[in-house]
């Protein structure tokens, strides 16, 4: 933890050696780098999902259905 914590903080103090203007455009690239990471693992969910699917592991139905099915 204080390997990450000192990471960061030495991340944090180059950040603030930059410009203003190169801060708020590292802050862009930053977001977009995210945005394409949670998109990238949404892909591979949905993916795994799916292949869950084809294979029986996962089934459709409705809340009704399931609830009914629980009382078994």
């Amino acid at each position: 933890m204080v390997t990450k914590s000192s990471s960061l903080q030495t991340a944090i103090e180059m950040v603030e050696q930059l410009s203003p203007e190169d801060q708020a455009e590292l802050l862009k690239i930053i977001y977009r780098r995210l945005v394409e990471q949670r998109r990238e693992r949404l892909v591979e969910e949905v993916a795994e999902t799916r292949q869950a699917y084809q294979t029986g592991q996962v089934r459709r139905g409705t809340v009704d259905e399931l609830m009914a099915e629980l009382d078994e």
